[in-house]
């Protein structure tokens, strides 16, 4: 199924997409995509409704985030090799992990603001997979057992943020707009072969990042694996997994992203964002 949350924010409703492609409204069976909801149980009872008998929703509203109110927003740096060689990083021998803001979460389709202060913006199209149900120390054969479902996220970093305020990513990487998911959460049957889904990412009409899951460092099994080792997640936890070279960053001289740019995202089967950048 593909899932989405539609409306004016803060007043979004639950969506699924029929066979049709029209939106229908799955309110009157769970009353948002969250924690409570994001579940096997409920994913069983969303798959025996016939969609078409449910209210059409205009696809003109916007679309929100495709989860609210995630218990946690993890992600993973450095997970192409040539993206972690553009930035002069070394290919690293353990994932690296860091925290994104759950507050840093936007719709695909809303502004990202860059914030007073800030000199350094950059983006970054990935992809995320959402837990279904309780993780903790899972065999990598398992993986896939426990996830419900992936999402597009741009990973918006603010490099000297990041990179020159000293301790740990996060204050590079949680600003309020930087976490756009969307447009859909995928269920993982949708997609036949996930480490074999292209993306990409142009800044007004020029492509500056190409990229395939078939390059990724750690895969999304073994990323499952290794952080439920440490880390117990639950269900509605976001993992976003790492970016493909052409940030920017990594271009010779930088280039970042400044008032009025427009971003368009897009990655195999999990459909696209179109995001204009605004300054505070």
């Amino acid at each position: 199924m593909k899932l989405l949350r539609i409306g004016k924010k803060g007043y979004e409703i639950p969506v699924a997409i029929d066979k049709n492609g029209k939106y229908r409204n799955l309110s009157a069976h769970i009353n948002d995509l969250n924690p409570d909801t994001i579940n096997f149980k409920t994913l069983d009872i969303l798959k025996n409704i016939n969609l078409e008998n449910l209210d059409e929703i205009a696809q003109t509203e916007r679309i929100g985030s495709c989860i609210n109110k995630p218990g946690n927003f993890f992600a993973i740096g450095l997970n192409y090799v040539e993206h972690a060689k553009e930035t002069g990083a070394k290919t690293p021998e353990n994932p690296v992990l860091f925290n994104k803001s759950v507050h840093s979460i936007i719709g695909p389709n809303d502004n990202v603001i860059i914030p007073k202060g800030s000199k350094k913006l950059d983006h970054e199209v990935e992809i995320a997979f959402v837990i279904g149900k309780k993780a903790k120390r899972v065999l990598e054969k398992d993986a896939q057992d426990y996830i419900f479902g992936y999402c597009i996220c741009n990973d918006i970093s603010e490099r000297e943020w990041q990179k020159e305020k000293g301790g740990q990513w996060v204050k590079g990487k949680s600003g309020d707009t930087f976490g756009p998911l969307g447009p859909y959460l995928v269920t993982k049957d949708e997609i036949e072969d996930i480490n074999n889904l292209n993306l990409t990412l142009d800044v007004n009409g020029n492509r500056h990042q190409t990229g395939n899951t078939n390059q990724m460092i750690f895969n999304f099994n073994f990323l499952i694996a290794h952080i439920t080792s440490f880390i117990t997640l639950m269900p509605g936890d976001i993992v976003t997994t790492g970016t493909p070279p052409g940030v920017g960053l990594g271009m010779s001289p930088p280039v970042f992203l400044k008032d009025r740019d427009k971003m368009d995202l897009a990655v195999d089967h999990l459909g696209s964002q179109n995001i204009k950048v605004i300054a505070e």
